[in-house]
């Protein structure tokens, strides 16, 4: 007789003490429904919580061999915890879902069912959200110009609720970004993958970690890690700023010619030079991100670094 698949559910949690009882629970609830069907394992990455979620987590794994944990050190970063939490599980397929239940993990059953038709890939397509209009439509502009600039599409209305095979995370595994954007990178990496409209709920409990400054950096880092056109905009702009300096040099030179008198322009150059220091300031900017994603490569700076662990053997820490 054949072995049901095992499929880890990924979780990076950060103070999330309000919502680890009730995440527990409907996890638990799911494992029963899809008892013919599947084996879960439940793998919480905790980026270093200041509140009882480790303690609460202690006591989960204490009471069930499936809850499985990592602690970090410090908080490394949303994105860098996912990564580090994929590196941990053991599934045939791993279903990343954030701890606050705003994405449901029921949806686990047709996730699974795509899987089964040999989809390496199911992503949750948000149809609604339950935010302010915005901050969703700050989110929705984003998502579009990183879709649009990236050198491969990326799903919009798309985050990181998603259920990959063990081929994506084998894939991952040879990543060497120190600041990965996943999003992106699995979006880049090929393979099969469908999407699933599905309505977000409401946080169940506590506040968002993801304010506007870190969409902002999230997003920098999407454009950065995956698209070239910044580089080439920076070109281009130098192309044009040539022009046009080319074209007034031509332009002040047939004014002094027809009209002797013509009063140089102490102003103009004043606000010629100012321009020139922002437009290079600007450049400098663009070159130091990348030079910055090179360097972080080339320091082989870790994704993050296991403080604690639960119900892991110390061959399988990864980090």
């Amino acid at each position: 007789m054949t072995s049901l698949p095992l499929i880890s559910i990924a979780i990076p949690v950060y103070n999330e003490e309000g919502n680890i009882a009730a995440l527990y629970s409907r996890l638990n609830a799911l494992s029963v429904s899809l008892a013919d069907e599947c084996r879960l394992e439940f793998v919480f990455s905790d980026n270093s919580s200041t509140d009882a979620t480790w303690s609460m987590l202690e006591s989960l794994a204490a009471a069930d061999e499936r809850v499985r944990a990592i602690r970090f050190s410090k908080n490394f970063g949303f994105q860098r915890s996912i990564m580090a939490n994929y590196l941990h599980t053991r599934g045939d397929a791993v279903l990343q879902i954030d701890a606050d239940l705003q994405d449901p993990p029921e949806l686990l059953k047709e996730f699974l069912a795509l899987w089964k038709q040999g989809y390496h890939v199911v992503y949750g397509v948000r149809r609604s959200r339950p935010e302010g209009k915005v901050i969703h439509t700050f989110r929705k502009v984003g998502y579009w110009i990183i879709d649009r600039i990236s050198e491969h599409p990326i799903p919009r209305n798309a985050g990181d609720f998603r259920l990959v095979d063990r081929k994506v995370i084998q894939a991952l595994e040879k990543q060497r970004s120190a600041e990965p954007y996943l999003r992106g990178l699995i979006a880049g990496m090929g393979f099969r993958q469908i999407g699933v409209t599905y309505d977000r709920s409401a946080r169940v409990a506590g506040s968002s970690k993801f304010g506007v400054a870190q969409l902002m950096r999230l997003g920098l880092t999407g454009v950065f890690n995956h698209s070239l056109v910044p580089l080439r905009l920076a070109t281009v702009a130098g192309i044009v700023i040539l022009s046009l300096s080319a074209l007034g040099t031509v332009y002040y030179l047939v004014l002094k010619l027809l009209f002797p008198d013509f009063p140089r322009g102490l102003a103009s150059l004043h606000i010629l030079i100012l321009f020139g220091i922002g437009f290079q300031s600007l450049l400098l900017g663009i070159l130091g991100e990348y030079l910055l994603r090179i360097y972080r490569i080339l320091r082989r700076e870790p994704i993050a670094i296991v403080q604690d662990s639960l119900n892991l053997d110390s061959d399988e820490i990864k980090l």
